[in-house]
This record gives C-alpha cells, sequence and structure tokens, in this order.
C-alpha cells in the first residue's frame, strides 16, 4: 500500500499504508543511483508486501494492535533519526501533523485488522479503493467514474467471501480505504508545510501515540521479549525504510503517472508473496477482482494525466481569418 509526502502522485492512487516515499528534494540513498527505476520500484513492493507477509506471522504471538505499534514506532524512531525535524510547529501545522497521524495509525491497524481474516492481496486492494476513489470522484471526466464502478466490482468479488467472518474482514478493510483516501489530501497537506520527510516523521510518530493505548493491552507482556521487538522491527524496516528509499529514489526519476502506474500492480505482487510466503490462494472471483481493481486505477491514472495535460496546454493562436472576424 503506497503513500507521498510533497509528491502525491496526480491521482492519489498508489499511495502506501505502510510508509510513504519523500519529495524529489529528501536525501539520496547509498549506491542505488545506478539500479533502473522499475527495478527499484519492484524491489520497494515486493519488500513492502515481505514486511506485511511476516506480520501475519506475528499475530499467532501478538495481535494487529501491538504489531501495529511496533511498525509505526520503529519506522518512527528511524524517520526522526534520519530526518531530525524540529517540533516547534504552529497550531495549524501541528493540527495537520496530528491529523495525518491520525490517519496513518487508522490505516495500519484496519489494513493489520483485515489482514488478520482475509488473505494479504485481498486486504491490500480492498483499501486500495480508497485513494482510488479520491482520485476518480474528484475528476471531471465521465470515463473516471465508470473506472470506480469497475473498482467497486473488483471489490465485491474480492471481498466477499460468506459468512460473519468474511463480511468482517471486508468492512474492516474498507475503513482502511477511507483512512488511505483521507491520507492523500493530508499528506499533500503536510507536504506543503513541511517540505521533506520531517512532516512524515512528526506524523509517523503521532500516529505511534495513537496507537499506543491498544497496542499495549493488547500485547503489552509479548512485547518485552527480545525476539518480538526484533521481529518487529525487521517488519518494520522492510515496511518503511527499504520502499521508503526505493520509492524516493524512483520519484527523482519518473513522472508521477509513471510511477502510479507502477505502484497499481502492488495487490498483484501482495499477493504472489502472499502465496509463496504464506501459502495462501484466491479463488478465481478473487482473481478477477484483483485485476478489475488494478485495471481500474490503472485507468484513472492515465485518464488524469490526458485530464491534466489537456488543462495545461496552451489555447490555440487565433488564425488570421478569426482575428478579421473579431475586428
Amino acid at each position: 500500500m503506497s503513500v507521498d509526502i510533497g509528491t502525491s502522485a496526480p491521482t492519489g492512487v498508489g499511495v502506501r499504508a505502510e510508509t510513504a516515499p519523500a519529495p524529489a528534494t529528501g536525501r539520496r540513498g547509498f549506491g542505488i543511483g545506478v539500479v533502473p527505476a522499475p527495478v527499484l520500484m519492484l524491489v520497494g513492493m515486493v519488500s513492502t508486501q515481505l514486511g506485511a507477509a511476516f506480520a501475519k506471522q506475528l499475530f499467532g504471538t501478538v495481535g494487529p494492535a501491538s504489531v501495529t505499534l511496533m511498525r509505526l514506532g520503529f519506522s518512527a524512531l528511524v524517520l526522526l533519526l534520519w530526518w531530525r525535524p524540529s517540533a516547534r510547529l504552529d497550531r495549524r501545522t501541528a493540527g495537520a501533523v496530528a491529523a495525518l497521524g491520525v490517519a496513518i495509525a487508522g490505516m495500519n491497524i484496519c489494513f493489520y485488522l483485515a489482514m488478520a481474516r482475509m488473505p494479504v492481496g485481498v486486504a491490500l486492494t480492498v483499501g486500495m479503493a480508497g485513494p482510488l476513489a479520491v482520485a476518480g470522484l474528484s475528476s471531471r471526466r465521465a470515463a473516471d467514474r465508470l473506472w470506480i464502478v469497475l473498482a467497486a466490482l473488483g471489490i465485491a468479488l474480492l471481498g466477499w467471501q460468506g459468512g460473519a467472518a468474511g463480511l468482517t474482514g471486508l468492512l474492516i478493510a474498507l475503513a482502511c480505504a477511507v483512512f488511505w483516501g483521507s491520507y492523500v489530501p493530508l499528506s499533500a497537506r503536510v507536504g506543503k508545510v513541511l517540505p521533506g520527510g520531517g512532516g512524515l516523521a512528526l506524523a509517523m510518530a503521532f500516529g505511534t501515540l495513537c496507537s499506543l493505548p491498544a497496542g499495549l493491552a493488547e500485547g503489552a507482556g509479548a512485547l518485552a521479549r527480545p525476539e518480538v521487538l526484533a521481529f518487529g522491527f525487521g517488519v518494520a524496516m522492510l515496511s518503511s525504510l527499504v520502499p521508503y528509499t526505493c520509492e524516493m529514489e524512483t520519484l527523482r526519476r519518473v513522472s508521477a503517472t509513471v510511477f502510479g502506474v507502477l505502484l497499481s500492480l502492488e495487490p498483484a505482487i501482495g499477493a504472489l508473496v502472499a502465496l509463496l510466503v504464506l501459502r495462501e490462494t484466491l479463488s478465481p472471483a478473487q482473481v478477477a477482482g484483483l485485476v478489475a481493481v488494478v485495471a481500474a486505477s490503472i485507468g484513472v491514472i492515465r485518464g488524469s494525466r490526458r485530464s491534466s495535460a489537456s488543462r495545461q496546454a496552451p489555447p490555440a493562436p487565433s488564425t488570421l481569418t478569426e482575428g478579421t472576424d473579431k475586428s
């Protein structure tokens, strides 16, 4: 699930619940400048989904709330040490950071709760409906609304497994989609007032505070075990540091549209990683639903790109005949 600070893709699609790429003026990663951008994107997406798969394996020891606490806490610690942002904020900026932190905490806990009840690829794809809906509904093109309908049909195929457990998982995944969708404008807002990764670091820290009560209540004893903390740190790094670095570098080299299209393939990668690591399989209907949502995401991204280009195109110069007629 991928997410932007300051350089949100024009459609808002493809924003990751686990992390957010920094704008194009951040620090460069070491030794990755020679790696092709598509390869970096692939590495980042595989890392994110490995983090999700390993997080699910932790659910037998600690619950989703505790995993969320470790994932956000360790990520916040690394980002704060890396960017060293100032905590002296005016009231308006602090409010924006706090709102973003709530969105980060909400979409992560909902993602993990949904993931505990359904395959990783399904939870990820349903959650992706949030930024997709924001992009499609904010567009003036009728075709983009049709893509939203296609995505809704895909979600219906993905989420309905029958019984109370299937319905509960679907509703939680849809709640993740709401938080994920709200993250899009909030991340853009924070990116404007706090350029660079400092805004993300502070928001992640606030999200950690939001998840602290539920995380401690669910697994306070297990969180005192060094092996659990080490596993949680690994999940946080796979879900945050690696994709953060890869996406930050990719955004320097490709357009936001190309970035969004590549990132729209992540649900398929998530399903493949879950198959290999967790032995999770999808039914033919769920595969069809996943393909529908990915196709809708790509359609919205490409449509928004064409719409943006047409709005920015200069008006055609008046012909000699037009000028004569007007005079």
